[in-house]
């Protein structure tokens, strides 16, 4: 049987917040658009490369655990990002709850 529900991103213009869960570097950027299965997101030229890196990401009301699944430098030097959820273990909340405000 083929699948014909297709879930699509929506736009959603925010200012949001990378961290990165193995080292908790912590990256400020633009979440462009959203779907329960991931982002897009505009990130300063400064920004290292995040390819391949469990993530936690904030924007406003929402947080998302996910992979980063790519990072693409644009022509004005900033970042297009993609992500792809993930679902939370027990071990991100806990980093989640106990790491992030500080």
């Amino acid at each position: 049987m083929e699948e014909r529900r297709q879930i699509n991103r929506v736009e959603y213009p925010t200012k949001s917040l990378i961290v990165v869960c193995d080292t908790g570097e912590k990256y400020y950027v633009d979440t462009v658009n959203v779907s329960p299965l991931g982002m897009g997101i505009k990130a300063p030229e400064d920004t290292p490369n995040l390819e391949g890196k469990d993530i936690i990401t904030v924007a406003d009301t929402l947080i998302m655990y996910a992979d980063v699944t790519r990072q693409v430098k644009k022509e004005d030097g900033t970042f297009e990002i993609g992500i792809r959820a993930r679902k939370f273990t027990s071990e991100v909340l806990e980093y989640l709850f106990t790491n992030l405000g500080h």
